[in-house]
């Protein structure tokens, strides 16, 4: 398969969703739509280094394909990556981005039959929240639906107020975020005891699992000790 072509993308807003993280918007002037599949990713070529394998870094797509040349992304600051330094203290609005894409085959497998099972930790969420709207907008046939969600404290919580209000209007559909290091209402501990509570009668179900690779390789673990088939689970391993 041929590549796709490097293409410019102009940054038109950006919004702080938490104290670590923001939300780009980047339109793609060159284009009327920029169409993409839920699930995938843009690779932006960052003037951090002189090689260009170094400057590289991928991000999955936010929002849901709409029709329009804008895209969505939500990134958080590593005080250790170079790619996410430039990012939050060189880029602002009206500034530039080379990327690539869209790429990735960590997309929804349709049809949704089975319960579906979309877990993440992080900016790992940005995938699943494209997935969701793409499901309300074009209205797909799906069972039930949960979004299993960890961060350390409520202040990291992404896209609350919004998976909240999508529980009202996605049929089937549950939020369930948990919190490894603050005490709330909610949930709390790690997202592994979460899906073994509900998946402990084995239904029919498909895992799509997106963060960093210690819980992807420990919920692997966990979900096919449940009984589940490893072709029952999807990954997109983040850093």
């Amino acid at each position: 398969m041929a590549l796709l072509p490097w293409r410019t993308g102009q940054v038109i807003r950006i919004e702080e969703e938490t104290h670590t993280t923001k939300r780009f918007w980047i339109q793609v002037p060159e284009l009327t739509i920029f169409d993409f599949i839920p699930g995938q990713f843009i690779t932006c070529d960052l003037p951090i280094h002189e090689k260009a394998n170094k400057r590289l870094r991928s991000y999955s797509i936010a929002s849901r394909p709409d029709e329009t040349n804008i895209f969505e992304l939500i990134i958080v600051r590593d005080k250790m990556g170079s790619g996410t330094q430039y990012l939050f203290d060189n880029v602002s609005v009206g500034s530039n981005l080379i990327f690539r894409g869209p790429q990735g085959i960590f997309t929804l497998k349709e049809p949704l039959e089975k319960d579906l099972f979309l877990i993440c930790t992080g900016t790992g969420i940005a995938p699943f929240r494209s997935m969701l709207h793409h499901i309300k907008n074009k209205n797909i046939p799906h069972k039930n639906i949960t979004l299993i969600f960890g961060c350390r404290t409520k202040a990291n919580l992404l896209y609350y107020e919004e998976m909240k209000s999508l529980e009202t209007s996605l049929v089937g559909f549950k939020f369930i975020p948990t919190l490894s290091r603050e005490s709330w209402a909610g949930a709390t501990g790690y997202v592994h005891p979460v899906y073994e509570a509900i998946c402990k009668d084995k239904q029919p179900a498909t895992f799509l699992l997106c963060g960093w690779m210690g819980m992807i390789d420990e919920a692997k673990k966990r979900i096919m000790d449940l009984g589940y088939d490893k072709k029952d689970i999807y990954e997109e391993i983040y850093g």
